[in-house]
């Protein structure tokens, strides 16, 4: 017993290294947070703290991690860019007239390498081919723009 005592660190180290691999299989970042608990616990057994305070400074290690680190951890990893699909993929876009487009006689633009219906995101407004637009709601298969400003020079 009193060899264990001397060496209870390497049981630390042991359980921290086990849940470490165990978390390898899980994957929920729980069992990785309580090994970093474990791994405070083999750091107050190599102080020489009282086995008391390695199990308190390794629970609230554990506590800690899971409650403190664990939730943001999970957040990015989970989260990611937004997955548009279709035709809303194309609204933000910036496409080129290439019929003239107004609210009378819906015209053409090419965005994002293909030809689309467009009207007037405006509908006082007519745009001439070869201006830049920008993409601004997309209904079935019309677009609707808004011309971008120009700079005269």
């Amino acid at each position: 017993m009193e060899w264990l005592q001397g060496q209870i660190w390497a049981v630390w180290l042991g359980a921290g290294i086990t849940l470490g691999v165990l978390e390898m299989f899980s994957l929920d970042l729980i069992l990785l947070m309580l090994a970093a608990g474990a791994f405070v616990g083999m750091t107050a057994a190599l102080l020489g703290l009282p086995f008391a305070a390695q199990v308190l400074l390794a629970a609230g290690a554990s506590a800690a991690m899971l409650f403190l680190v664990r939730p943001s951890v999970v957040k990015r990893l989970h989260g990611g860019p937004e997955l548009r699909i279709g035709a809303t993929k194309l609204v933000g876009m910036q496409g080129t007239v290439t019929d003239t487009v107004s609210a009378l006689e819906p015209g053409r633009i090419k965005v994002d390498g293909e030809e689309w219906t467009a009207r007037p995101f405006d509908e006082t407004l007519i745009i001439e081919p070869g201006e830049t637009v920008d993409v601004m709601r997309i209904d079935g298969a019309t677009a609707y723009v808004h011309p971008l400003p120009r700079i005269e020079s």
